[in-house]
């Protein structure tokens, strides 16, 4: 019967410790592969390598929450995203899964929230490294998404018309 490892743990920016069983690879199957180097010109590798910087607000051996550069839509937006390169959530169920994972962990901090990514530039994907919008929500917040009321009732306003 194998040996039980402890499990390694990885620490935020406020000093939090988390506890997860990925260590410094990423499981795919029951394998574990080595990270690989950043792909370069691509901002969110550079940031998980640590050549950019980031207001990193969570870190887990396999994935980082960031805020937005552009401060997002909220005040508590944020973006998660894998350490290794993957283009989007539908280049690997694997990765995609662990970055799903870690959005639900922050999402579960609030009582309302959206977890939303897209797969290339007609779904509005506009880096194209893997990533999920992690938005706590509150009624009458304002913010339209595509499938909602709230869009509607804007786009409405802004073609000038009625409903």
């Amino acid at each position: 019967m194998p040996t039980a490892r402890p499990e390694p743990s990885a620490e935020d920016a406020m000093g939090n410790s988390y506890r997860t069983p990925y260590g410094a690879g990423i499981v795919v199957g029951m394998q574990t592969t080595p990270r690989p180097r950043a792909v370069p010109g691509c901002a969110f590798c550079a940031i998980a390598v640590g050549h950019t910087p980031a207001a990193v607000v969570r870190a887990w051996p396999d994935a980082l929450a960031i805020r937005p550069r552009s401060a997002g839509v909220n005040t508590g937006h944020l973006l998660v995203l894998p350490r290794v390169h993957v283009q989007d959530a539908g280049t690997d169920p694997e990765v995609t899964a662990t970055v799903m994972r870690r959005a639900a962990e922050l999402m579960a901090e609030h009582p309302a929230a959206n977890i939303v990514t897209s797969k290339s530039a007609a779904a509005t994907q506009t880096v194209f490294h893997l990533h999920a919008h992690d938005m706590p929500r509150q009624v009458g917040d304002g913010l339209p998404l595509p499938w909602t009321p709230q869009h509607t009732d804007r786009t409405t306003a802004q073609n000038g018309a009625t409903r």
